[in-house]
């Protein structure tokens, strides 16, 4: 089968969130599966940058692409490379003017540029490289473009005709709009959704309107977002299409995220070496300047920090797993976003010297070294799609405590591999992390066994391939 991947974001090539590594990882499980798969994304300025530093192995193709938008051609160019450690190409659409920028997002005629991404990604498929993919295979808003375009003017279009859309929602809080002129620069007709405000486009609710199947990242959370609390306004659209709605959990590159081999640790381990586990708690410890001691909870946070992330209920537990007499736990943070909650955790780390470190970064080699050397990883999250924080602590052995929703749900077995709370409130989660905690300080050997029974859970990419697998086969049908 053949299925063109469209994403705004790949890792290792650009990331702000869990969407590039579902793309960065998915295609490469698809491929060992026999399936035909090809990727598209943007050529932000750090690609460009990277064709001429030969960062990725990167070459540019004698490919121009004419893509017709506003009732105009508008020409852009393609480099092309691999994702890595696979066969699977990757196509970049290099229009300096309008992709090529320092960031990924947060521009006010991001629309525009998602728009024209989305149609030279078709093109360059169907057009230049003479491939038509089956299964045009779109991630959250920023694609959307191309599954309404196909829906509408490529009907007419027999190079078109008839290629099946999957739309895949990895957030769907963040829907993108703009006004209804963007119609008009991708030259389709259309009507209004009765999602839509009067004179706005909806993105989100187009790509779930438009394509032939909708998914989202886990079981739970597509149960979730077809209810009101859960919908974010789009609720009533995603009971329309429930029959053609599915959820597949996300997996993890094993590849990438193994302690037995990861470069970034002090020491590597696995279950049968668990006890080498230790050194890179005091390895972390020394590199944060933390105190450095084995006997009480190192606990961690990896994460974007967003309202979404469950930011809110932090600070009251933060201040209290500093002051509870069970013991002086540490804590540590890894991650950047509002500043309010940046402010928050800085006061923190002045509060606490020793115990508590903050760093306002998304650091690829130190995450590493905190899922090893953490014995505790929160993720108290408002919703979570899936998830992928606590899949990567499962694995490296670091217990994780999170809410009971979305991929939470699905992937944390409370009081088996983590320890799971319900209500979203202080006290609920300051319950839940109490467990953790009185668990670790009183009771090791059945902290081992859990920690032994998450990492030989097994979240890999390989039975998710094989689910989206079928989930093309049914968009064919």
């Amino acid at each position: 089968m053949r299925i063109l991947f469209v994403s705004a974001e790949v890792f290792p090539f650009a990331k702000r969130g869990g969407l590039a590594d579902v793309v960065g990882s998915l295609p490469k499980a698809l491929h060992k599966l026999g399936h035909d798969v090809r990727v598209v994304m943007p050529a932000y300025r750090a690609i460009e940058n990277a064709y001429h530093t030969s960062k990725y192995d990167l070459a540019s193709t004698d490919l121009k692409l004419q893509v017709r938008v506003d009732g105009s051609i508008v020409e852009a160019g393609v480099f092309e490379g691999r994702l890595p450690d696979s066969q699977v190409p990757i196509y970049f659409i290099a229009k300096g003017d309008l992709l090529g920028r320092p960031q990924i997002y947060g521009y006010d005629d991001d629309a525009y540029r998602f728009a024209y991404f989305s149609k030279a990604a078709l093109y360059l498929a169907v057009e230049e490289l003479d491939w038509r993919p089956d299964v045009v295979h779109a991630h959250d808003w920023h694609t959307s473009p191309a599954v309404t375009w196909l829906a509408t003017a490529g009907k007419s279009d027999p190079r078109y005709q008839n290629i099946a859309t999957l739309f895949t929602i990895h957030n769907l809080a963040h829907q993108g709009h703009s006004p209804w002129e963007i119609v008009d620069y991708m030259e389709i007709v259309t009507h209004s959704l009765h999602e839509e405000t009067y004179g706005l486009v909806n993105f989100m609710a187009r790509g779930i309107y438009h394509a032939t199947k909708v998914n989202t990242v886990s079981p739970t959370y597509a149960h979730e977002i077809t209810t009101v609390q859960g919908g974010a306004g789009l609720d009533g659209l995603l009971r329309h299409r429930q029959n053609d709605l599915h959820g597949i959990l996300n997996g993890l590159d094993y590849e990438v995220w193994d302690p037995e081999s990861d470069p970034n640790l002090a020491e590597n381990y696995g279950i049968l070496t668990l006890e080498n586990r230790a050194a890179n708690k005091t390895a972390l410890q020394k590199q944060l300047g933390l105190e450095v001691q084995q006997k009480y909870p190192l606990v961690a946070m990896v994460s974007r920090l967003d309202w979404q992330k469950g930011l809110d209920l932090m600070g009251e537990v933060v201040h209290r797993l500093m002051t509870d007499q069970a013991g002086p736990a540490q804590f540590v943070l890894l991650g950047s976003g509002e500043a309010e909650y940046e402010q928050m955790f800085s006061q923190f780390a002045q509060y606490y010297p020793g115990r508590l470190s903050a760093t306002f970064a998304y650091r690829a080699d130190l995450a590493p070294l905190i899922y090893a050397g953490s014995d505790i990883f929160l993720m108290p999250s408002l919703f979570e799609p899936c998830g992928l924080g606590q899949l990567i602590a499962m694995r490296y052995g670091c217990i994780p405590v999170g809410r009971a929703t979305g991929g939470l749900a699905d992937t944390i077995e409370d009081a088996q591999t983590g320890f799971l709370f319900d209500g979203y409130t202080t006290e609920s989660f300051w319950h839940a992390v109490q467990r953790a905690t009185y668990t670790h300080n009183t009771d090791a050997a059945y902290w081992q066994t859990m920690q032994k029974q998450g990492m030989a859970r097994d979240f890999s990419w390989e039975q998710s391939a094989i689910e989206y697998g079928k989930l093309y086969e049914w968009c064919l049908m």
